[in-house]
């Protein structure tokens, strides 16, 4: 038996098939464009990340195998998706997880005296990041669209939800957990919609999905919608939540790091929902069908893989991402220079959205190898002021999975800075494992957690070395000189 993983990220449309065995037979990839209006503002096409989706999954179906079993599926968390309920056509543009509009109404709401009991509600802040205030934004400045959801005729949704309903042909409109505790609409303690948020933030509770449980019966693919497939759908969770359950993260304490567009660092922390007093989120994992729900502490990192593109894209300091570690090489250090890739704001632990990104200790002997590495250095620095608030700085291992945990300079330079060894799994892919092993788990391919656990490789473990304080030291001041706080 295999299972189809669909991991709808940010830039684009990953397709996995993994085996019983948890190894991946075929891949399919498609990028979809990405919309920036206004400085600050980041926007995707729905219609874009469904066909990225068809394109992705017929080229991992085309890889050949048994066909799949069931399907599994992961997202980008916090992105606000707007569809007509009939036609499933969006009628606008969905506001990204990493859109900033909605600052000014979190200064509003904020200054207004709200933030405590949202945080106690939710577990989250006030913070452009999460979906609730887009919609806010959306009432008030797209009221012609907004008209439709008071309605019913429109319904809202993260990607999950949009995925799930175009897979169903509108037959479901539902989300899990890990996905609903990060809009600022869910309570951790009630574990559903709270009446109160949903008022607050002006959003009708009717035109949110049904919360069901990460794995098990969540709906069935049309076959006039889906490549002619008919299979359950068994599993789905946010992509970071994701990573941590494919990366077999099931013990209290266990710590990941997906490093994609932004790097999120999460710990396993049981049943018990503890919070953070030094900017990290509280944040369902998962929950199970019997009800029962595993939380995390996350460590939300808005750019590190983006940085590196930036580099590519923006500057032409190189002409691919994974070029990045040869050019950095070249240099035994930075030469001094410091970047801090505050390009979307910062998040944890600063959570400052306005500040901005900082290039500082330029000098004329500069060249463009000390400004990459300079960038591979910020990375390990972010996660490093992540994992010391979220361990009190003893990480015991950092599971390390996404694009850049490929780059062997990074992730030596990440474990000097922890002072922890960092593992590398064979499969890098954990996000879309860990929706393969939730949809498995679901529909029976797997029958428990420690099967899945017996699945996990090593490719290669990090030991730490001699740490440099002293560029950490100024990486510190940086900070405090890229931001408005």
């Amino acid at each position: 038996m295999s299972v189809l993983a669909i991991d709808a990220g940010t830039t684009g449309v990953t397709a996995l098939v993994v085996t019983e065995n948890g190894q991946i037979s075929s891949k399919g990839y498609e990028e979809f464009t990405q919309h920036f209006p206004q400085p600050g503002w980041v926007e995707h096409n729905p219609e874009d990340i469904w066909q990225a989706t068809l394109s992705a999954c017929v080229a991992a179906l085309r890889g050949g195998g048994d066909p799949p079993s069931c399907v599994g599926i992961t997202n980008q968390r916090e992105t606000a998706v707007l569809w007509d309920r009939r036609t499933l056509a969006a009628p606008r543009r969905a506001i990204v997880w990493q859109d900033r509009r909605t600052a000014g109404v979190c200064e509003r709401l904020r200054s207004a005296g709200h933030e405590p009991r949202v945080a106690e509600l939710t577990g989250l802040r006030l913070d452009p990041y999460f979906t609730a205030t887009k919609l806010t934004w959306l009432a008030e400045h797209d009221p012609g669209v907004w008209a439709g959801v008071q309605s019913g005729n429109v319904a809202v949704g993260t990607v999950d939800s949009y995925l799930i309903a175009r897979l169903t042909a509108g037959a479901r409109h539902v989300t899990d957990p890990s996905n609903a505790s990060r809009t600022l609409l869910y309570g951790l303690h009630s574990g559903g919609w709270e009446p109160e948020l949903c008022e607050l933030f002006g959003v009708p509770a009717q035109a949110l999905p049904e919360i069901v449980p990460n794995h098990g019966p969540l709906g069935r693919t049309d076959p006039a919608a889906f490549l002619g497939l008919e299979l359950p759908i068994s599993g789905v969770a946010g992509d970071q939540q994701a990573a941590l359950f494919g990366q077999t993260c099931f013990d209290v304490g266990d710590v990941k790091c997906t490093y994609g567009t932004g790097s999120f660092v999460l710990t396993n922390t049981g049943g018990e929902i503890v919070r953070s007093q030094a900017g990290l989120l509280t944040t369902v994992a998962w929950q199970a069908p019997s009800g029962e729900r595993t939380f995390a502490l996350e460590g939300s990192i808005f750019v590190t893989g983006a940085a590196v593109q930036w580099l590519r894209d923006g500057l032409g300091l190189i002409g691919t991402a994974p070029e990045s570690e040869a050019v950095a090489r070249t240099v035994p250090d930075s030469g001094g220079v410091v970047f801090v890739p505050a390009l979307t704001g910062l998040g944890a632990p600063y959570w400052d959205p306005g500040a901005r990104g900082l290039i500082s200790g330029i000098t004329r002997g500069t060249t463009r190898a000390h400004l990459v590495r300079a960038t591979l250095e910020a990375i390990a620095f972010e996660v490093r002021d992540v994992a010391e608030v979220m361990t009190g700085g003893t990480v015991p291992v950092l599971k390390a999975d996404g694009g850049a945990s490929a780059n062997d300079l990074l992730m030596q330079f990440q474990a000097d800075q922890l002072g922890a060894p960092v593992e590398r799994p064979v499969i890098q892919e954990t996000t879309a494992l860990g929706a393969a092993f939730l949809a498995g788990l679901g529909a029976g391919v797997w029958g428990s957690r420690g099967e899945l656990r017996k699945t996990w490789r090593l490719e290669r473990r990090f030991e730490p070395g001699e740490r440099d304080d002293a560029a950490y030291e100024r990486w510190r001041a940086a900070v405090r000189l890229a931001s408005t706080t």
